[in-house]
């Protein structure tokens, strides 16, 4: 029996440091969260927030979610960024009105921005499947009012 539990506990030690290594419920969440973007034609990825001008903390742990404008476009896209600190949404830079399709998202996002390459938004994933899936139809509407 001394020999049993001897055999239990080296294995219980050696095994100790590989559990560290299993991804936590939040990392499996953000996974699964990023996956149906990926899936559903979103890309993900870290960007630097735009500027939100003096007197505002900038906010952590944000990440964009955008949609590449298709490459046979003809119509070039002015860059824009819009910042929703608690007072409402404002411009970044030069005064340009909301897009309709992100003034009507539900999903608690920090900031939308758009370039030449894609439009997107930031936010802190605090959502589930159904937030990525507002995400994703947002940005379609905003993809296509941009291609007209």
């Amino acid at each position: 029996m001394l020999t049993f539990l001897l055999i239990v506990f080296v294995l219980a030690l050696a095994l100790a440091p590989l559990l560290h290594f299993l991804p936590s419920r939040r990392q499996r969440k953000l996974a699964r969260l990023r996956e149906y973007a990926a899936v559903h034609g979103l890309f993900v990825e870290f960007r630097q927030v735009p500027d939100a001008g003096e007197g505002t903390r900038p906010v952590r742990d944000l990440i964009y979610y955008g949609k590449r404008f298709p490459t046979s476009r003809i119509r070039t896209v002015e860059s824009a960024a819009w910042i929703k600190p608690q007072t409402g949404w404002r411009s970044a830079g030069l005064r340009r009105p909301l897009p309709a399709p992100v003034a009507e998202l539900a999903v608690a996002v920090i900031a939308a921005s758009v370039d030449q390459f894609s439009c997107g938004v930031y936010w802190t994933e605090d959502a589930e499947e159904e937030g990525v899936e507002q995400i994703r139809q947002c940005l379609e509407r905003w993809c296509e009012l941009l291609m007209q």
